[in-house]
């Protein structure tokens, strides 16, 4: 239950950090790097993710 509710906060930060970098883009049409480090934060968020479910899948905490 707990890798489940990991995964999800795993999935919800990915998607905050989505929301911020498309903020970042529009308020400072790209001239600052705070873009680059939202898809810095993203790229790591989504590789833990997929250790998360390549974890759970394996050793069946995860699907049937």
């Amino acid at each position: 239950m707990l890798l489940k509710i990991l995964i999800a906060l795993v999935f919800l930060a990915m998607v905050a950090s989505l929301a911020a970098g498309a903020g970042f883009l529009i308020k400072d049409a790209g001239r600052s790097r705070r873009v680059l480090v939202s898809l810095k934060w993203r790229v790591a968020m989504a590789a833990l993710l997929m250790a998360l479910l390549t974890y759970g899948f394996y050793f069946g905490d995860l699907g049937g």
